[in-house]
């Protein structure tokens, strides 16, 4: 109804617009939309495979201790130069490190920095998108073209080359320094994506309908387009946490990440690197928990991206 009035030319009656509202996509549940895709996402198996093994690592990064008294004492700073890279035995499963301290226990504890690493800056990039492409495609005018020029300088530098000179100029570097360099390099992408969608769902008619009821800017980016332009954001959002594990762990095995005392999966493959041929056992467990974390968040960000893209859907 809505649509042949604005085709026509015809001045649409108030009751035409509410009509129209009322079933836009902005609000209600529509194919388009997270809230069907997630609910779409959740029945097929492929899901629950990389979903489990993220709710059993994200448990072992919230509660390090239990997960690591299961096979021996549990504390990674309990070292003891006699065992010195010890092989595998009763009580030590993945044996000791160079300094002697249980090698299981430094594993277990180090998911809680990569995967508190990795949510962060994801979580933070993808907020600053929401709002930075939201005005951006919404508004356009100078603050898009500011914005644009923006992001090209960002894009300018290689992501990899731009962290190690920032952590190195800063010096310090923990678990909050990382978070911040690596979202400083992760927000561009996010928020041409964000913009993108944005520039697309503010021609809808369910957008131009509440702007004829008087529906204020806010009201209309928060409830009608934010809900529909978002599924392009969670996408590349999930698919982009194993990246930004997998860069933390490769800057901090370059040296210029995480340092000690903290313990990270980074560090363990730092010190292994020399010890490769007489101890394998020291770069063999951390590289194995650091390879299933990234995949198990990229099958996952490969899950929702088929529950949310119309054009992957069955």
């Amino acid at each position: 109804m809505l649509e042949s009035t604005f085709d026509t030319g015809a001045h649409p009656t108030t009751a035409q617009l509410a009509g129209a509202a009322s079933t836009a996509p902005g609000d209600g549940p529509s194919p388009g939309r997270p809230a069907t895709g997630f609910a779409r996402m959740i029945r097929r198996p492929r899901f629950w495979l990389p979903a489990g093994v993220i709710a059993l690592l994200v448990m072992i990064s919230l509660f390090p201790g239990p997960f690591a008294s299961l096979f021996g004492n549990g504390d990674p700073r309990a070292c003891d130069l006699a065992n010195s890279g010890g092989e595998p035995s009763v009580g030590h499963p993945f044996g000791f490190d160079v300094q002697g301290c249980d090698l299981y226990a430094n594993v277990i504890y180090g998911a809680t920095p990569s995967i508190t690493i990795g949510i962060v800056v994801t979580v933070s990039a993808m907020l600053l998108a929401i709002i930075l492409g939201l005005l951006s495609g919404y508004y356009g005018g100078w603050f898009d073209t500011i914005l644009g020029r923006i992001t090209d300088v960002f894009y300018g530098f290689p992501f990899m080359v731009a962290a190690i000179v920032i952590l190195t100029a800063i010096g310090v570097r923990n678990i909050a320094t990382v978070c911040i360099t690596l979202a400083v390099f992760s927000w561009p992408t996010m928020t041409r994506i964000m913009r993108s969608s944005v520039m697309s769902a503010k021609n809808m008619e369910y957008v131009r309908a509440a702007k004829a009821l008087g529906a204020s800017d806010w009201r209309i980016l928060v409830i009608h387009i934010l809900p529909n332009a978002i599924a392009p954001l969670v996408v590349l959002s999930s698919l982009s946490i194993g990246g930004i594990i997998a860069g933390e762990a490769g800057l901090t095995y370059l040296g210029v990440g995480l340092q000690p005392p903290s313990i990270s999966w980074g560090l363990q493959l730092n010190t292994a690197q020399s010890y490769f041929n007489s101890n394998p056992h020291l770069l063999l467990y951390p590289s194995l928990f650091l390879s299933v974390t990234v995949l198990a968040f990229v099958l996952l960000g490969d899950a929702v991206r088929d529950a949310l893209d119309p054009k992957l859907r069955k």
